[in-house]
């Protein structure tokens, strides 16, 4: 397995065990992970704090050239909320766990020149239909509906 879409899986595994919602994400650049983070909405009561967002604040403050260099890996889809974040910071390259679960912003994403790779890995999917299935308020709630 990818090693770093198995941190994002971690992540994503971690963020369970603390009693929120199983999605994480890794920042990539240069072969190393520069920020790592997880779906953090219930633990942190924020209305923000998705995985991959928490990826990027974990990497901190950047240049927009090491944005630029960089792959985002993520165990789901991008919200509407992730993408823009993407796009503002110009990440170039998207790797995604399954899409299945939820359909994200990909083709905005694709159209504004994204490279977009979806894995359907299994645990991913796995991960997802559980908490949707014993959680469907929490799941709701974290994709607005």
């Amino acid at each position: 397995m990818d090693p770093y879409m198995l941190a994002a899986i971690e992540e994503a595994e971690l963020g369970l065990s603390e009693g929120g919602i199983p999605i994480g994400s890794v920042l990539v650049h240069s072969g190393a992970i520069v920020g790592r983070g997880h779906n953090r909405r219930i633990q942190k009561g924020s209305a923000v704090l998705h995985g991959e967002m928490d990826a990027i604040e974990n990497a901190g403050r950047q240049s927009a050239a090491f944005y630029r260099a960089c792959t985002l890996y993520t165990t789901l889809s991008p919200c509407s909320m992730c993408s823009g974040a993407i796009l503002l910071y110009g990440i170039p390259r998207v790797v995604i766990g399954e899409n299945l679960s939820f359909m994200g912003e990909e083709q905005w994403l694709s159209k504004r020149g994204v490279q977009i790779q979806v894995v359907q890995d299994q645990r991913c999917i796995r991960l997802m239909r559980d908490f949707s299935q014993s959680h469907p308020d929490l799941w709701a709630e974290d994709i607005g509906k």
